[in-house]
């Protein structure tokens, strides 16, 4: 048979195209053909329309809203996570094969087309989908955030960075520092560290705009994106610049302005106005009904529940911040970069605008236990290769500089082919590592790098030192876990062997 695919991450780093070659090999294996279109952060190739026309089949592996997916209507269907495709390609191409035995007959969507070439008064019919028509409320919820989340990395990390490096150059003073606009010298050193902040502090004011802009983008397509975005900037000014409402504000502005277009599309209106529907009327109605409920109702409550947090945060001290680190160790290497690690890493940045000193212990513990997934395995790896394949030992190789470069992601390959004694044992390092972090006090004002940005760290070596146990634990966990199970597995084999002899 022949299957088209697609794959997509919140990142668009390394899940994206980890499943897209788990695809491809469960293809190879199965003896079928498999065309996948990797919509990443570098962009996307689309798959020419006539592979889409001759495939059986369609499969979405994805966290985000699939960009284009008219393209593949009529076609069968199987959809999930971008993670399940990584451990479970085979399952998915069995699921993809039984659609095209019990779904839309192949070739519908290439007939639809050709016949609307042809001048034929028909639309395409829309996706036909078990999966996707059966999803609840929270799997929805949980793609449009993601939506949201994976179009506002790039600012945090460019902006994130720009913003480290100004403080790098200038020291904590640069805050302080005139607008370069008014007061700049080529020749000052001063003077660059205050344009890279400036600019980092300029890209990190968008991340509330393009969160909520980008949520609504997912749940109503593009003429969400002007409440969203406009929504997401009022939740940066209510109930004031000092005291925002901030991220939870953000996500309440998305999602408020995703289903308010949502409802204007149901509307019927005459012929006549349809046309300027989508550049008119519905940027006007829901950019006025968000901006009247993020001003009035929802601004003022959600900037107060954010004051509350950032308070206790701050209050936060001794073992209740080692606590803390525990936690968000334990979430960061639970999915090794799904969801739940996202949720911890969104955290993180959240808290960097602020600039307070428990927040930079925060991002510091995350991106530590962050990378210790990785790197764990990559030691157990070389301690004791004869517990891994040789495919894991070449994976091991790779989970170096992953790991090093802060790409939980690393980790993946090993948690799909044997989760149960590598999940827990990457949790135990994680945790350790940010516990670690959090007791020793270490900061971290750039929301990415790895041990690039180690000169940029409050606390280096004590911070390395964290990490390097982290590691060892991991490691530690895993061998250990792996060698019990395989101690296990000769002892019901010897007896069962003698049995058979006698």
């Amino acid at each position: 048979m022949k299957f088209v695919a697609v794959t997509s991450c919140p990142t668009g780093i390394a899940h994206t195209y980890m499943a897209a070659e788990a695809l491809e090999q469960a293809a190879v294996d199965s003896g079928d053909e498999m065309a996948v279109e990797t919509q990443g952060s570098a962009g996307s190739d689309p798959l020419p329309p006539e592979t889409i026309a001759a495939a059986d089949a369609v499969i979405f592996a994805a966290d985000v809203e699939v960009r284009d997916r008219e393209r593949f209507a009529g076609k069968p269907l199987v959809q999930s996570g971008v993670k399940r495709a990584i451990s479970g390609a085979k399952e998915m191409l069995e699921e993809a094969k039984e659609a095209v035995r019990t779904g839309v007959p192949a070739g519908a969507a290439a007939g639809a087309a050709g016949a609307a070439a042809n001048g034929g008064g028909g639309s395409p019919p829309a996706p036909q989908t078990r999966v996707a028509e059966g999803a609840g409320f929270g799997s929805k919820l949980r793609q449009w955030l993601m939506t949201g989340v994976s179009y506002v990395i790039p600012f945090v990390a460019a902006g994130g960075l720009l913003i480290a490096l100004g403080f790098a150059l200038g020291g904590y003073q640069v805050t302080d520092a005139p607008s370069v606009t008014e007061q700049f010298d080529w020749g000052s050193l001063q003077s660059w560290a205050a344009l890279m902040f400036q600019i980092g502090a300029a890209a990190f004011g968008f991340l509330v705009p393009i969160l909520a802009g980008f949520i609504a983008f997912a749940m109503a397509d593009r003429p969400a994106l002007v409440p969203g975005i406009v929504g997401g900037y009022i939740a940066t000014q209510v109930p004031s610049p000092d005291a925002p409402a901030g991220f939870l504000g953000g996500l309440a502005a998305g999602l408020l302005a995703g289903g308010v277009v949502m409802l204007i599309k149901r509307w019927k209106v005459p012929r006549a106005v349809a046309g300027i529907m989508p550049v008119v009327v519905i940027p006007l109605v829901s950019t006025a009904i968000v901006g009247f409920l993020m001003f009035i109702v929802l601004g003022p409550p959600l900037g107060a529940l954010t004051s509350i947090l950032t308070d206790w945060l701050n209050g936060l001290s001794g073992a209740n911040r080692v606590l803390l680190g525990i936690l968000l160790g334990l979430m960061m290497a639970f999915d090794m970069g799904g969801p739940i690690n996202k949720t911890a890493y969104a955290f993180a940045v959240a808290g960097l605008s602020t600039g307070t000193e428990t927040s930079l212990q925060i991002m510091a513990a995350v991106m530590a236990a962050g990378m210790t997934p990785p790197l764990g395995m990559a030691l157990a790896t070389v301690v004791r290769k004869r517990l891994f394949t040789h495919v894991e030992q070449e994976n091991g190789k790779a989970a170096w500089v992953l790991g090093a470069s802060f790409i939980t992601e690393g980790a993946i390959p090993f948690a799909a082919g044997d989760p149960l004694r590598v999940i827990p044992s990457l949790m135990l390092g994680s945790a350790t590592a940010g516990a670690l972090s959090m007791a020793f006090g270490s900061t971290l004002r750039a929301p990415h790098g790895g041990i690039f940005v180690v000169p940029l760290i409050g606390n280096p070596l004590l911070y390395l030192l964290a990490i390097a146990i982290g590691t060892v634990v991991t490691a530690v966990s895993v061998i250990a876990l792996k060698s019990f199970h395989r101690q296990r597995s000769e002892q019901v084999e010897t007896p069962a062997t003698a049995a058979a002899t006698a």
